[in-house]
């Protein structure tokens, strides 16, 4: 696929590898999931960056797993405001599938825990402290339909 194709979204293919240093995510649209990994500093535009790419290729209901047991995030309280409100406009999309948060850090479990309820998102979050348990419990939640 060529490059503008997957900025875009104009071709859809069942496996979507990307990075958007520093996080790198696979969207698997025939397992209908999404595994990201936040790897060093993460800023509000790398997650807007990250979000956006899940919007543009139709994995809003999907599955997630994020794993951030290795970010140090950079934000402050305007910022989580701003990721809030983008988060409550995508809620006008559809559904949006569960997400579970792998995070071992103080920072990073405040951080996914502030996350979890921005903008009025009415899915399942949950926080969790090895990858193992929380692909346990995403498998354990039901799935959300197509769109």
């Amino acid at each position: 696929m060529a490059d503008a194709d997957r900025a875009t979204g104009s071709q859809r293919h069942d496996l979507i590898e990307a990075q958007t240093m520093p996080i790198r995510f696979t969207i698997d649209h025939a397992s209908r999931f999404v595994h990201a990994v936040a790897d060093g500093v993460v800023t509000l535009r790398d997650m807007e960056d990250y979000l956006d790419q899940v919007v543009v290729q139709g994995a809003l209901p999907y599955r997630k797993l994020w794993d951030c047991r290795n970010v140090l995030y950079q934000y402050d309280d305007g910022d989580m405001m701003a990721i809030g409100a983008r988060i409550s406009a995508y809620g006008s999309l559809g559904s949006r599938g569960p997400i579970a948060i792998v995070a071992i850090t103080p920072e990073a479990i405040d951080a996914s825990l502030r996350y979890a309820n921005l903008g009025g998102a009415r899915r399942p979050t949950k926080v969790f402290q090895s990858e193992a348990e929380a692909r346990s419990w995403l498998r354990s939640q039901p799935e959300e339909p197509p769109q």
